[in-house]
């Protein structure tokens, strides 16, 4: 058994520790708090530009164009992916489950090209000794609308230059305050059905539509952008998701430490207990000893009786003399 010291460094160790785990906790609750701010402050742009492309293929749904392919049928083509990891890790299951996914994908790819943002993902997919593009150096804190531009950018460089036939985005959405989820959307090409909506009534106007010069450059400039908002709010969604996930992490660390204390505390209270308990026996013993030891001994605690009174005795005679 562990002494009282020992009890108390361990005790000390985890209290220091705590203090870490609560000063992380509160770092990523602020920096969530944030993040979803600005995402919400972004976010009617981009529904304004989804809601277009939604009327664009509703009032003209035979478009022919690059960006749009309905005939899509998984074939091994040559794939791209762009994977959003985290810069740091002790954010629970989060980065284990994105990179999990992204593993699974490539191993049934035939041809594939590999985009991490991210410094955890560069790491494990460089261990796995699995190809990375090199120049593709993007961090997962503080996402901004500039670098999701460049991102998108240079998806759609990576699709109209035929290096890849289809683009994929592994990233973490937050489905609640609490349960996040690994998802997996295509970005290129997109499909038609998924901007369709529900068939209208027929007494509803609609509203005629001009596209000018044409509609295949009006989509030229409205897809990009609505992929770089696309892109942007993945961005943000893993970064909350990250912060989410940590915060959810040190709670529980939190929670596990303070049992560790409790059962600490129990076995200090023990030990130090048990100290005592030994401590009093052994001078209720000791005393003991000293009280046989006199009755087996008595002339070595107060000398020879007889020659005590002899001595007294003597003194007596002399007083009367």
């Amino acid at each position: 058994m562990a002494n009282t010291r020992e009890i108390q460094g361990r005790m000390k160790s985890i209290r220091d520790t705590m203090k870490i785990t609560n000063a992380m906790y509160m770092i990523s609750s602020t920096k969530l708090q944030k993040a979803r701010r600005e995402l919400e402050e972004t976010e009617p742009y981009f529904y304004t530009l989804q809601s277009m492309l939604s009327r664009i293929i509703r009032h003209m749904p035979d478009i022919r164009h690059r960006y749009f392919d309905d005939d899509y049928e998984w074939n091994g083509k040559r794939q791209g992916y762009l994977v959003v990891t985290g810069d740091k890790g002790m954010a629970g299951a989060y980065n284990h489950n994105v990179l999990k996914l992204a593993e699974e994908r490539i191993q049934q790819a035939e041809s594939y090209s590999l985009y991490v943002v991210g410094e955890v993902g560069r790491q494990y997919f460089h261990s796995k000794k699995i190809p990375v593009d090199e120049h593709f150096l993007y961090t997962a804190q503080n996402p901004t609308m500039h670098r999701a531009r460049v991102i998108a950018g240079k998806m759609l460089e990576l699709y109209e230059s035929g290096t890849a036939d289809e683009i994929y985005m592994i990233y973490t959405t937050m489905k609640n305050a609490v349960q996040t989820e690994t998802n997996m959307v295509r970005l290129l090409p997109l499909s038609k059905v998924d901007f369709k909506v529900s068939q209208m009534p027929m007494n509803v106007y609609q509203e005629e539509f001009f596209f000018q010069p044409s509609p295949e450059q009006v989509l030229d400039h409205v897809v990009p952008n609505y992929l770089a908002g696309y892109v942007y709010g993945a961005l943000m969604e893993s970064y909350c998701s990250e912060h989410n996930a940590r915060m959810t992490a040190m709670q529980s660390a939190n929670d596990s430490a303070q049992e560790m204390l409790h059962g600490l505390s129990i076995e200090y209270n023990r030990v130090r207990q048990a100290a005592i308990t030994q401590e009093i026996t052994e001078v209720i013993s000791g005393a003991k000893a000293q009280k046989r030891k006199k009755k087996k001994h008595p002339q070595a605690a107060g000398g020879d009786p007889g020659e005590g009174r002899g001595n007294a005795r003597s003194i007596m005679e002399g007083v009367r003399i």
